[in-house]
């Protein structure tokens, strides 16, 4: 019983002894004098946190343009590959490569003797048919033929006419003319060949106008209208720059890639320009004048829309960082256009705003070109 009871009491002063080291070593350092004397920085600047450190701008007044960037393709205003409708010999060529041709000239001649015999056959038939239809016509004026004959002959002449245009029609089609003005390309053709239908024979270019064509994102289709310019670089004439004008937008969007096809135009007089060149196109959808901008960089978006931080004075005379919710326009040489939320003369953060956790954060403009508009704002 004395042993259990001294290891009761042993156990009691080892754990006295524990309990008191931690205390011992957990406690708070007493302060010294000098320490208790000297307040803390947080005390001494009024218990605020050390000022963030941004970059502002003051917002602007400027015309701001919105435009959009595409790529195209030039082609002709008119073009045409020419094919024979009839299988063929050549026997005349009325072309040279490259040769600017003329609307109705003979472009190729294909062999057409026979079908030159069939349209003087069917002109002797159809003078055989008008000269019986004619002496019926007399004969039955005369009561020595009926009627049934007049109205035979008569159609003999229809058959017969019909045959001859027939016939004309297939000479015709041995014929090969320019639908239009243009420049002939390089054909690969010889007098003698024989073509079947629908072989190439050259292709006609009316390179007076050209046009070139681009897609524009569906979002866009409200912007664009007939008529609007369109500034055009070619990498074939680097330095180069040409305007066009937009002439027709298809009604239909393109369910693939959600894009509008465009269509603009512009004059080739010296022939510079080539259909299949490669154009970056560039248009204007939209100009204000005056508008409001800031930098894009001071636009902070948020799930609920874009808001900016805005420098206003506190109380104290120092500058504090306030959200502000902006509604946006235009954007275009890195401004942003603010419809409401700012005017003129604010100055916003556009550099910084992670260390802005919360409205009435105390700021400390860092770049020296924004303090004066920062001291403005202060006023």
């Amino acid at each position: 019983m004395a042993s259990r009871t001294m290891h009761f009491a042993t156990a009691g002063s080892a754990l006295a002894v524990a309990v008191f080291a931690a205390w011992w070593l957990q406690r708070p350092a007493p302060a010294s004098p000098d320490t208790a004397a000297r307040p803390t920085a947080a005390a001494a600047s009024g218990g605020q946190a050390k000022p963030a450190s941004v970059e502002t701008a003051a917002v602007q007044q400027r015309d701001l343009a919105q435009t959009v960037q595409a790529v195209g393709s030039l082609r002709s205003r008119r073009s045409v590959v020419l094919r024979p409708e009839i299988s063929g010999r050549i026997v005349k060529l009325g072309f040279s490569d490259g040769q600017r041709v003329h609307k109705g000239a003979l472009l190729v001649q294909l062999d057409d003797q026979l079908p030159r015999a069939q349209v003087a056959q069917a002109q002797a038939e159809l003078s055989i048919a008008r000269a019986n239809d004619k002496r019926n016509r007399e004969l039955v004026a005369q009561g020595f033929v009926s009627q049934r004959a007049l109205d035979e002959s008569a159609a003999s002449v229809q058959v017969a006419q019909a045959k001859l245009a027939l016939a004309e029609a297939t000479a015709a089609r041995l014929r090969i003319l320019a639908p239009f003005d243009g420049i002939a390309g390089i054909g690969q053709l010889s007098v003698g060949e024989y073509i079947k239908d629908g072989a190439d024979i050259v292709n006609i270019e009316d390179m007076d106008t050209m046009l070139v064509d681009f897609r524009l994102p569906e979002r866009y289709q409200s912007l664009v209208r007939v008529g609007q310019s369109v500034a055009l670089a070619l990498d074939a004439l680097p330095g180069a720059q040409f305007t066009a004008e937009v002439r027709a937008l298809d009604p239909q969007i393109d369910a693939n890639g959600r894009s509008l096809a465009v269509r603009a135009s512009l004059a080739n007089p010296a022939l510079r320009l080539r259909p299949g060149m490669f154009a970056r196109v560039s248009l204007e959808l939209a100009r204000r004048s005056g508008a409001l901008v800031v930098p894009e960089e001071a636009i902070v978006p948020q799930s609920e829309g874009a808001i900016v931080f805005k420098l206003v004075a506190a109380a104290d005379g120092s500058s504090v960082a306030q959200r502000v919710p902006v509604v946006l326009g235009l954007r275009g040489d890195g401004f942003v256009e603010v419809t409401q939320g700012l005017a003129v003369g604010d100055v916003v953060v556009t550099a910084g705003q992670q260390r802005l956790q919360k409205d009435a954060t105390r700021v400390r403009v860092a770049d020296a070109a924004a303090r004066p508009a920062e001291r403005a704002a202060s006023r």
